[in-house]
């Protein structure tokens, strides 16, 4: 039922938006739409309004609109070849139809503000419990200038620089982001005294220190499919107990046993319904943002969440915020895939968004949103790319005729279309096939 549910909310909702966005330019231009459609394939059901059928088809892996009088070298054409009526897209001017192909990633671009804003306005923005917890500090590094200047674990942090800090968050607020140069003066409670302590910002930039202290109980989230901690056994609920022998307290330490892993195993010791249970589990090496590879094994805590109200403009300035990053995410990925730097094995196809989609579920609304957000933006970015077939390959083509000012021939845009098409099958089988494989026991 989750994932029924996730197909309907994220796959299904964003595919909609996407498709709508190129039918409300069509009708503004005076195209006329023959079918709007959830899916490909054979039409499930539906109804005719005016002159559209509209439907939902077999395979839900995508959708279309089909706008009369469309080129025959597109391939939902329908073969109907235009024949000049001024409701027919090929009618339309270069530029308007330009703009019907750039509607619908456009949309999908917008959404996840749109999405984000609701959320955070409605429910909240989430932030993890702990930090509204006060900063008892539960772990420390060797190289950690705190604990060489006498501070252990235990100790409270009270004060930053003078500034109060009576819960985690004022804590971050305090530290901000740590400047090399800055001497930071640190009050604490330790053993019934309260003594301060100076620490150079450098040697807690190297030791990852502010970020390290909270207790994060190290219990997992649902790992994902293909990875490390799912291929070893690991489930959602376990409790880290220890690793390769070192008794693991907090999430911090257990991230940190995976990032230094180089790769080596990990031997982890989980506490799953009373039982400990010994896993192998091997770290496997993520291109990330800053095109630098780390160690994952594709799980990550299980946190609880509060959510802190916002006025409508704080909520739009916050969604606007992790929209831009998340576009940054999604670009830098990108570029990462053209460049090499990252695999195509990292790909989700329509088999890993819909478990995704039902983990979401799971997970909660928080989750099924900034799922749909991510999906609405990958959507976007990639339906913009100059790829035969895609809206922004039709883009492309518009442009090279707008500056020649005349149209290519039909035999050139069908093989165009058919280079298109040729790259997109390939890569969704490849696609499609690694995310099958993730699901046998037998994936590496």
């Amino acid at each position: 039922m989750n994932t029924i549910l996730g197909i309907v909310l994220v796959l299904g909702l964003m595919i909609l938006v996407h498709e709508l966005g190129h039918f409300i330019v069509a009708r503004v231009f005076g195209v006329r739409v023959d079918v709007f459609s959830i899916g490909f394939g054979p039409r499930l059901f539906g109804w005719k309004r005016g002159a559209t059928d509209y439907r939902v088809s077999a395979l839900p892996f995508g959708g279309y609109v089909r706008m009369a009088g469309q080129d025959l070298s597109e391939i939902d054409s329908a073969d109907v070849a235009p024949t000049g009526a001024s409701d027919e897209l090929m009618s339309k001017p270069r530029w308007q139809r330009a703009l019907i192909s750039v509607a619908g990633p456009t949309v999908n671009l917008i959404m996840p503000l749109l999405l984000l804003s609701g959320f955070f306005w409605i429910k909240g923005l989430p932030y993890p419990s702990y930090l509204d917890k006060p900063p008892v500090i539960a772990v420390m590094k060797a190289n950690d200038p705190l604990a060489k200047a006498g501070v252990t674990v235990g100790d409270r942090i009270t004060a930053v620089n003078g500034i109060a800090t009576p819960t985690w968050q004022k804590l971050d607020e305090a530290f901000g982001e740590l400047r090399p140069e800055t001497t930071y003066r640190v009050t604490v409670e330790h053993q019934g005294a309260t003594p301060e302590v100076e620490v150079n910002g450098k040697e807690l930039i190297q030791a990852d220190a502010p970020g390290h202290y909270p207790l994060v109980v190290p219990v997992v989230t649902q790992p994902i499919r293909g990875m490390g901690a799912q291929r070893a056994g690991i489930k959602r609920g376990d409790l880290i107990v220890s690793v390769n022998g070192t008794k693991i307290t907090s999430w911090m330490e257990f991230k940190d046993m995976i990032l230094n892993s180089n790769g080596s195993p990990l031997v982890t010791v989980v506490q799953r319904n009373g039982q400990l249970v010994t896993l192998k589990l091997e770290p496997q090496a993520i291109v990330g943002e800053d095109g630098k590879s780390n160690f994952r094994l594709g799980v990550g805590a299980e946190e609880s969440w509060s959510y802190k109200k916002m006025t409508l403009s704080t909520a739009v300035a916050n969604a606007s915020v992790s929209t831009w990053y998340g576009l940054r995410q999604m670009l830098g990925m990108v570029g990462r895939l053209f460049s090499g730097k990252q695999s195509v094995k990292l790909l989700l196809g329509p088999v890993g968004i819909i478990d995704q989609a039902g983990q979401a579920v799971q997970e909660g609304s928080y989750a099924v949103i900034n799922l749909m957000a991510i999906i609405s933006l990958n959507l976007g970015v990639l339906n913009l790319l100059p790829i035969p077939i895609l809206d922004g390959g039709n883009i492309l083509l518009l442009a090279l005729e707008g500056i020649r000012r005349r149209d290519f021939s039909l035999a050139f845009k069908e093989r165009f279309v058919q280079v298109g098409l040729v790259f997109l099958l390939v890569l969704f089988g490849y696609v499609m096939y690694n995310d099958v494989a993730r699901f046998l026991p037998i994936h590496t």
